[in-house]
């Protein structure tokens, strides 16, 4: 993620390509986790708009899941994110897995 400084504007490039501010993010008192959100929060605190400490202190986040989404980003991209693909990913790369 690629942190650019404008003066007084600070973003970085978002999951859609497009800019993301703070004033972009989800609100703090967030409590349902769309994949945009997720990958907003990803992209943030990747790309320094928002440190790890700060992003998981205001969205309430465990390091584990953060570091969930930060790793099915990296591997699938936002599609990662998704429950449904996140199964199928799991499948592929544990084949006994879906025979049990």
């Amino acid at each position: 993620m690629l942190v650019r400084s404008v003066p007084h504007l600070h973003y970085v490039v978002g999951p859609n390509g497009s800019p993301l501010t703070v004033a972009d993010l989800s609100s703090p008192a967030t409590r349902r986790w769309v994949v945009r959100r997720k990958a907003e929060v990803v992209a943030a605190a990747g790309g320094g708009l928002l440190s790890l400490t700060e992003a998981r202190k205001r969205y309430r986040l465990t390091m584990d899941e953060y570091l969930a989404w930060y790793h099915q980003v990296s591997r699938h991209g936002v599609e990662g994110l998704k429950t449904t693909k996140l199964q199928n990913f799991r499948n592929r790369s544990n084949p006994t897995a879906s025979q049990a």
